[in-house]
C-alpha cells in the first residue's frame, strides 16, 4: 500500500510540470488575444480598489453609496484633468529635451573614457572602457532612434488614450457600484472551502499592496523632487517620477530606476551622478526599513525567490502590467492554499485526542 501511494505522488509531480507550463502558455495565448480589454480591466479593477476607500468614509458619513461614489469619481477626474494640464505637458517637455540630449551626453562620455584609457595605457593596465562603452552607446542609440521612429504613432494614439481613460472610469464607476455583487455571486460558484479563502485572501492582498505601493512611490518622488532640485539635477521631475514609478514594480523596482537615472546621469557629469544615486538610494533605504515594515508588514509571506518567480513569470505573461499585479496574485495563492490547509488540518482530529467513547473498535 505504500509502494502504491509513492508511486501516486511520483504520477503527480511528474505530471504537474507539463500541467503548470501548458496552463501558463494557455494563458499567455488568452492575454495576447484579449491583450486590450483584459489591461483596461485591470487597471480600472485596480482604480476601484484604491477609490473604495475614500467612498467607505463618505458612507460612514451618512451617504448611499451611489452619491459617495459619484463624488469620489468627479474628484477623481478633477484631478487627473489639474494634473493633465499642469504636469503632462511639463513631463513631455522634459522627455524631449532628454533625448535630445543625450547624444551630446553619450560624445562627452566618449571623451571622458578616452582619456581614462590613455591614462590606464600610460601605466600598462589592460583596461578597454571605451570599446565597451562604445558597445553600450551603440545600443542606447539604435533605441533611441526606435523611440524617435514612434513618436508620431504615440502622438496619434492620443485620441485612443483619451477614449481608453473614459472606459477606465466608466468601468471604476460601475464596478464601484456593483462590484461586491459580482465578485460574491462568483466566489459563490466555488465551494465554501476554497471561496471563502480565496475573496478574503485576494481582498487583503490586492488592497494592502497597491495602497501600500502607491503611497510609497507617492513617498519617494515627492521626497527625490526638492533633492534632485538642490543638486541642480536636469530633468529634476522627469528622474523622481521615473523612480516613483519603478516602485511600483515590487522588490526590483525601486533598484532599476535608481540605476536607469544614475546611468543616465553618468553619461554628463559622473560627480553628480553619485550624489544623486547615493541620495535616492538613502531614500530607498528609509522608504525599505522605517516606511514598508509599517505600511505593508509582511502580509504576502512570499520568500524573495518566490517573488522574483512570480515577477519572471508575470512579465512575460502579460509585460509591465502582468510584474505590477504578480505579487498580489502569489500572495492570494499562498494565503488560500494557508487557510485551506490550516482547516483541513482543524478539521481532522487524531484518534489520540478523541475521547475513549467516540474511538472505532476494531
Amino acid at each position: 500500500m505504500r509502494r502504491s501511494d509513492k508511486l501516486q505522488r511520483l504520477l503527480i509531480f511528474g505530471l504537474s510540470g507539463p500541467i503548470v507550463a501548458l496552463n501558463v502558455w494557455l494563458l499567455t495565448q488568452v492575454y495576447r488575444y484579449f491583450e486590450h480589454l483584459i489591461t483596461l480591466l485591470a487597471i480600472a479593477a485596480i482604480l476601484a480598489f484604491l477609490l473604495n476607500y475614500s467612498v467607505q468614509f463618505f458612507e460612514r458619513a451618512r451617504m448611499t453609496r451611489a452619491q459617495a461614489v459619484i463624488i469620489v469619481l468627479l474628484t477623481t477626474i478633477t484631478v487627473l484633468m489639474i494634473l493633465g494640464v499642469t504636469l503632462v505637458p511639463l513631463l513631455i517637455q522634459q522627455t524631449t529635451q532628454l533625448l535630445e540630449r543625450i547624444p551630446a551626453w553619450l560624445e562627452a562620455s566618449r571623451e571622458n573614457l578616452q582619456l581614462f584609457d590613455n591614462w590606464a595605457k600610460a601605466r600598462n593596465l589592460s583596461l578597454d572602457l571605451q570599446g565597451i562603452t562604445g558597445r553600450i552607446n551603440a545600443q542606447i542609440e539604435s533605441q533611441l532612434q526606435t523611440l524617435a521612429a514612434q513618436a508620431l504613432s504615440v502622438a496619434l494614439g492620443t485620441v485612443g488614450g483619451l477614449i481608453d481613460s473614459f472606459l477606465v472610469l466608466v468601468l471604476a464607476f460601475y464596478m464601484l457600484l456593483y462590484g461586491d455583487r459580482l465578485w460574491n455571486g462568483l466566489i459563490h460558484l466555488l465551494p465554501p472551502h476554497i471561496g471563502i479563502p480565496l475573496g478574503v485572501s485576494l481582498r487583503l492582498n490586492f488592497q494592502n499592496f497597491f495602497i501600500s505601493q502607491l503611497l510609497l512611490a507617492i513617498f519617494m518622488t515627492a521626497v527625490l523632487i526638492p533633492i534632485f532640485l538642490a543638486l541642480k539635477v536636469p530633468f529634476a521631475l522627469l528622474f523622481a517620477l521615473l523612480i516613483g514609478v519603478a516602485e511600483l514594480i515590487p522588490f526590483i523596482g525601486a533598484t532599476l530606476g535608481i540605476g536607469l537615472v544614475t546611468l543616465l546621469l553618468m553619461l554628463q557629469d559622473f560627480g553628480l551622478a553619485i550624489w544623486a544615486g547615493g541620495s535616492a538610494t538613502l531614500m530607498q533605504q528609509i522608504r525599505d526599513n522605517v516606511l514598508a515594515p509599517r505600511m505593508m508588514g509582511n502580509f504576502t509571506g512570499l520568500n524573495p525567490i518566490v517573488i522574483l518567480i512570480a515577477l519572471l513569470i508575470g512579465l512575460q505573461v502579460a509585460g509591465f502590467l502582468g510584474v505590477i499585479v504578480a505579487v498580489p496574485i502569489a500572495g492570494t495563492i499562498k494565503g488560500t492554499l494557508d487557510a485551506m490547509y490550516s482547516r483541513n488540518r482543524t478539521s481532522v482530529v487524531p484518534a489520540e485526542v478523541m475521547p475513549r467513547g467516540r474511538r472505532r473498535r476494531d
